[in-house]
């Protein structure tokens, strides 16, 4: 295995060498304090069949090291190359010259920091290419070069590059412009590469023209003068550094380099200002790398802004200077700089539409612009639906007037964001000479277009459609001219649409065959549940674990069967809980005769009134039963179906059925794509395609924390998500209390070491990887970080003891202590089995008492006696349960101790674990206690999920693989591993 390193040259050449792990250490002899040959240096001859490049001979480098040798890197993951004192030492290694990115997924070699920083510099000059920032130069030595143009976004930019700058691509010493030049040699390369032969460009004379030629073909420039019949004259060297010279003022003049940025502010009139007056563009003063230093122009002038002479000694020299630069891309300028003192310019409505118009070209251009938010986040002008139906969700006169295909009376209106705009307003903005517009009080930006059509669509007036086209109108309609901002709807359909519904609905009576006694909100579930049977639409009901949606899904069943149903229903879920269906089905309605269909031996025998199958059968046996016509399929942990791309999704979606129901206490675990998954089996079609899914919903609410369209996506899903938490008292008030503690725990100094070693392997790794296998070394790293902080033997997999090496293990026995002694019950949740199998026999020898242990390979009827026995009175007081085993359908009550031994990326998950005894039955206080490591990845990640959490709430679930979306920096920051992280 070898690492590949850069190291920047002056003049901006650049070398590699490579550091092999498998060489034997050689030191051949010594000059003075230099060291020829590096012990660890892969010779020239290797080092050029491995990545090719020019011979480059040796170089000197200045390393860290022991007296042996230099210290390894950190991408070899040595155990340590020698002993004593670590000081800076030259060595000399064998290099080839390189002059471009080099290339990822070399055999045998990984890229070290430095070759990465180098990838990473030139795919960003070879960015500042492709857009033209770039501008030509002549350099001290008489050649033409291509240097990068540096303004605005990309000198921050550049900045935030340069300061990542790791040390070994500095290792050979040099100038202190080794990185600027780098990137204008990758720059003059590539604009080379790009630019026509050399042979076509101008013919002209004289030191300009030669100078153009040079800047396509052989850079000097001298040399294309004389190249053309130029004159053997001895001033051509004088004309060329005068050219040198005009170059660079121009450059000067025309490329900001300032630490120091003018600034434009554009004020909107106040709510009491006439509509043409008001408009106010201030100009101010804003240091680049402190931009919360901003000083207004007029304190620049007053000589009151002291703040920035750190930064110039003459800020006003600066500002003017700016504004002068400025109003060659916005001319309106010109009028502030007639004045003596320039410090803002008046504006009326026009003259601030024409400065947002180019607002952007100067944002370009290196100045910061600073606008109204209603311009950053504008109301959306669209389209209003108004429909009106009879009756009402809770009362309605005839069956006749509930149903999709009812007629409904429509009519359409436009509005800003929520607001109907009236005719008096609709007539202004049509009459508007100018896009910007006040209209209540606010000024909005209208599209002059996008408005004529949909006045033009208005006129249509309205007329009827069925109830069904009203509620799918929720979904992205490409007929639209304008985009869809809400549906309004009177009677039952308004009730619907609202969210309403449930606190409506009159109850429904209760089901004969149910055997009982349901709860105020599961009745109100039910009759929920029925009214949207009754009208053909899909239900998600989410309501959180342990409120019962077992039942209620029973008691719909019942009520069915009561009301003449005679076609089976159809109901999948995962394996670990076909049991416990098939016990509650018995429990609650005895009456439905039940099916299991599993097993090697299966036969499908619809003659009954409810088949409960997996959803791995599901996908095998997907023809026989889409052959059955059903009356209702059922999708129990409907989470399962979250990625619609797979073959169990398709199969689920495409099952024949009069009514579908979802039950999940997460319809969002990870991106709400989930969520389009799971509202897409329910009723088909509702939000559109998955792409236009994304556009107008995932991408704003995930990237953007849009709460427009968050609140845009509640009113389209709420007709069909039931969501109530346990945790809202008007929804249940005989639950227990719920005590959550995030229990802080440190490493032992083995743990330490073993953690610093993994972060040092995978970051490496993790840098040179893209796409799905970054993903996955994102992930695996994660994983082994979290294995070493549960227990060094579980990363090592060697057997070794267990007692004393860990401090989870020691925080998890003195809890254990206090519960047994207490008389007390408690699970223990990890998401790793084989750090369950470590903990089992420990506990149970630590505590002398058995330990139930629950995972993916226990067989259903143990995992049923497990459970069982866990729930007497005279059964085992600890439970260690993985979390996927043990995380959903199982009723854990006797519990009333939980402790999460290592998080898991998704909090929804976790939160299900937790609910095993957090449910209807339990009659003491339940404590959560959640392992966190101080100091390294979990204590980070506690913080993120709680942040992440935020995603749930604005829509109705919660999130997980979007950690594998971070930026290498940011992973560093996460691996990192904390001071405070090892325990006395």
């Amino acid at each position: 295995m070898f690492v590949l390193h850069a190291v920047g040259v002056s003049g901006g050449r650049v070398a590699l060498w490579a550091e092999g792990s498998v060489l034997p250490p050689r030191v051949e002899g010594r000059v003075g304090r230099r060291v020829v040959a590096h012990p660890f240096a892969v010779d020239g001859d290797d080092l050029r069949s491995l990545v090719g490049g020019v011979p480059g001979g040796a170089m000197t480098v200045r390393l860290p090291s022991f007296a042996s040798g230099p210290v390894a890197s950190p991408g070899l993951v040595r155990e340590g190359s020698g002993r004593g004192v670590v000081r800076w030492r030259e060595w000399e290694v064998p290099v080839v010259r390189w002059d471009g990115e080099v290339a990822d997924g070399l055999a045998d070699c990984r890229l070290g920091a430095s070759a990465r920083f180098l990838n990473d510099v030139a795919r960003f000059g070879r960015d500042l290419v492709r857009r033209g920032r770039v501008l030509p130069s002549i350099d001290d030595r008489g050649r033409a070069r291509w240097r990068a143009a540096l303004s605005g976004a990309d000198s921050t930019r550049w900045a935030a590059l340069v300061a990542e700058t790791p040390p070994a691509f500095l290792a050979a010493g040099g100038a202190e412009d080794v990185v600027p030049g780098v990137l204008d040699a990758l720059v003059d390369r590539d604009v080379r590469a790009a630019l026509p032969d050399a042979g076509t460009g101008s013919r002209r004379g004289g030191v300009v023209g030669a100078f153009v030629r040079a800047l396509a073909g052989p850079p000097d420039v001298v040399g294309a003068y004389h190249e053309v019949g130029g004159d053997a004259d001895d001033e051509v060297e004088g004309e060329v550094a005068r050219l040198r010279d005009a170059l660079d003022g121009w450059r000067s003049r025309g490329l900001r380099e300032s630490p120091v940025r003018t600034c434009f502010r554009l004020s909107s009139p106040d709510h009491g200002g006439h509509l043409e007056d008001g408009w106010r563009l201030e100009f101010l003063l804003q240091a680049v790398d402190e931009p919360s230093v901003l000083v207004h122009a007029e304190q620049v002038w007053r000589g009151k802004a002291t703040v920035l002479r750190r930064w110039v000694d003459r800020a006003e020299d600066v500002l003017l200077g700016d504004l002068g630069r400025a109003s060659r891309l916005y001319p309106a300028l010109d009028r502030a700089l007639r004045a003596k003192r320039p410090a803002e310019v008046e504006l009326d409505v026009e003259g601030a539409h024409e400065f947002l118009e180019h607002a952007a070209l100067l944002a370009q251009a290196g100045f910061g612009v600073l606008l109204p938010s209603w311009w950053r986040q504008p109301r959306r002008l669209g389209l209003r639906l108004e429909a009106e139906s009879r009756g009402t969700a809770g009362v309605v006169a005839k069956e006749s007037e509930l149903g999709l295909k009812v007629l409904v009376d429509y009519h359409w209106e436009l509005a800003l964001g929520d607001e109907v705009l009236s005719e008096s307003e609709l007539t202004a903005l049509a009459r508007a000479k100018v896009p910007l517009v006040r209209v209540r009080g606010q000024w909005v930006h209208v599209d002059r277009e996008r408005l004529a059509a949909g006045l033009a669509f208005l006129e249509r007036g309205g007329g009827q459609m069925t109830a069904a086209q009203v509620l799918l109108m929720n979904a992205e309609d490409a007929e639209l001219p304008l985009p869809l901002n809400g549906v309004d709807a009177t009677g039952w359909l308004g009730d619907l649409l609202s969210g309403r519904v449930e606190h409506q609905l009159e109850p429904v009576e209760h089901p004969a065959g149910l055997v009982a006694d349901l709860r105020p909100y599961q009745r109100r579930g039910l009759a929920w549940l029925a009214f949207l049977d009754r009208l053909g639409l899909g239900a998600c009901l989410a309501d959180d674990m342990g409120l019962g949606k077992t039942v209620q899904l029973l008691a719909l069943e019942a009520h069915n069967r009561q009301h003449g149903a005679r076609l089976p229903t159809l109901l999948v879920c995962p394996m670990s809980v076909v049991g416990n269906w098939q016990r509650e089905a018995a429990r609650f309605t005895p009456g439905l005769e039940v099916r299991v269909h599993h097993g090697a031996d299966r036969v499908l025998d619809v003659d009954c009134d409810l088949v409960i199958t997996t959803y791995a059968v599901v996908s095998r046996d997907a023809g026989a039963l889409a052959g059955v016509q059903w009356d209702r399929v059922v999708l129990d942990e409907a989470q399962n179906v979250k990625n619609s791309s797979t073959r169990q999704s398709q199969v689920v979606r495409s099952l024949p059925a009069r009514h579908r129901v979802a039950l999940t206490g997460t319809p969002v675990e990870n991106r709400l794509a989930e969520l389009w998954s799971v509202m897409d089996f329910v009723n088909p079609g509702v939000l559109g395609t998955i792409s236009a899914f994304r556009a107008r919903f995932a991408v704003p609410i995930e990237r953007h924390h849009d709460e427009e369209a968050a609140v845009r996506l509640r009113r389209i899903t709420g007709p069909f998500v039931l969501r109530r938490l346990k945790t809202d008292p008007r929804v249940i008030t005989d639950l227990p209390d719920k005590i959550e503690v995030t229990q802080l725990c440190t490493l032992t100094p083995e743990q330490a070491s073993l953690y610093q070693a993994v972060v040092d392997d995978m970051l490496g790794r993790i840098a040179e990887a893209e796409g799905v296998k970054r993903k996955g070394l994102v992930l695996a790293t994660m994983s082994r970080l979290k294995q070493v902080c549960n227990h060094p033997a579980q990363l090592l997999g060697d057997g070794s003891r267990v007692a004393g090496r860990s401090g989870k293990v020691a925080r998890l026995e003195e809890i254990l202590d206090e519960a047994l002694a207490d008389g007390d019950k408690a699970l223990c949740f990890t998401q790793f089995t084989g750090f369950g199998s470590l903990v089992v026999p420990h506990l149970a020898a630590r505590f002398d008492t058995e330990v139930l242990f629950l995972h993916g390979g226990t067989p259903k009827g143990r995992r049923d006696e497990m459970v069982r026995r866990f729930q007497g009175e005279d059964g085992p007081s600890i439970f260690v349960l993985s979390l996927k085993a043990g995380g959903t359908g199982l009723n854990l009550t006797a519990a009333n101790h939980v402790v999460h031994l290592d998080r898991w990326w998704n909090p929804a998950v976790e939160d299900q674990a937790t609910d095993r005894a957090f449910r209807i039955g339990q009659r003491n206080h339940v404590q959560v206690r959640k392992f966190v490591t101080v100091g390294t990845l979990e204590e980070r990640i506690d913080r993120m999920i709680e942040e992440k959490r935020g995603l749930a709430q604005l829509v109705v679930g919660a999130g997980e693989d979007w950690l594998t979306e971070l930026s290498t920096n940011e992973l560093r920051e996460l691996f990192a591993l904390s001071g405070e992280a090892v325990g006395a």
